[in-house]
């Protein structure tokens, strides 16, 4: 049994991935304290939604989809009910499992997880590190549950605040810049739809070369730049701006909070 704690966009995305991929309605419970949307879940997905203690008294697979600040009273909460039958899968950005670890009872395998919203696409990009009672099978266990929403790689957890600072914060990134290049295009007399339909099939065609042709983003970049073309001087000013620089720095900012998110 799966019990998915906390039913907001990500963790309605994780439901919806279980279910497309072949669990059971009636292998999964759901909490969700608003009652309105926990009858919406109940409508849409067939699935039962009970208190957190209960889920995590029925459960032997936990999925906290809950914000940083709301975990800990959770832990606190559903510790009684825990033991080291149970897998703790975390996706809350910042938490190291060693925090989680400390509210739980001793043994408890738990596994920190930071996804994307891609996931809401089916197209997420996940990374997973396991605490100090987690097994090489509770990582493939949530190596599995995670896949259904898209790609899981496994690093260690000294890198999991860069993880959330690159693919976590990744896609917010890339909307400034798509956003950034529409409304330039606006600005230069083209109708925001128009703008909009090139800026997206050309992030998301460039993004398929990047991950499919196997190829360094630079030879990527240098096919796209003829010497003394558009591009050239386009990439001229932008380095004019530092804008290579802003992106290490906003990346490191972000990296910087996730540490801070766990008072690390």
């Amino acid at each position: 049994m799966i019990a998915i704690i906390g039913a907001g966009k990500m963790g309605e995305a994780l439901l919806a991935g279980l279910l497309a991929k072949g669990h059971s309605p009636g292998d999964v419970l759901v909490t969700e304290p608003r009652e309105e949307h926990a009858a919406e879940l109940r409508l849409r997905y067939g699935v039962e939604t009970v208190p957190a203690a209960e889920a995590a008294e029925r459960a032997d697979t936990l999925l906290l989809a809950l914000k940083p600040q709301d975990m800990l009273a959770l832990l606190d909460d559903l510790s009684p009910y825990l033991s080291e039958r149970r897998l703790v899968i975390s996706v809350a950005a910042g938490l190291t499992t060693a925090v989680m670890e400390s509210h739980l009872p001793t043994g408890v395998p738990v596994v920190r997880a930071m996804p994307n919203t891609p996931a809401l696409m089916g197209r997420g990009m996940t990374a997973v590190s396991g605490g100090a009672h987690a097994s090489s099978n509770h990582l493939d266990r949530a190596e599995e549950l995670l896949g259904t929403v898209g790609e899981v790689i496994r690093v260690g957890e000294q890198h999991m605040d860069t993880v959330t600072a690159i693919s976590g914060s990744g896609p917010a990134y890339f909307y400034f810049i798509a956003e950034t290049m529409i409304e330039a295009g606006v600005a230069m007399g083209m109708p925001r739809a128009t703008a909009q339909r090139l800026v997206g099939q050309t992030i998301t065609g460039a993004a398929a070369m990047l991950d499919g042709s196997g190829e360094h983003p630079v030879v990527l970049r240098e096919a796209v730049t003829s010497p003394g073309g558009t591009t050239a001087a386009a990439l001229r000013e932008l380095e004019r701006h530092g804008v290579r620089a802003a992106f290490t720095d906003a990346i490191e900012a972000a990296r910087d909070r996730s540490r801070a998110l766990s008072g690390s």
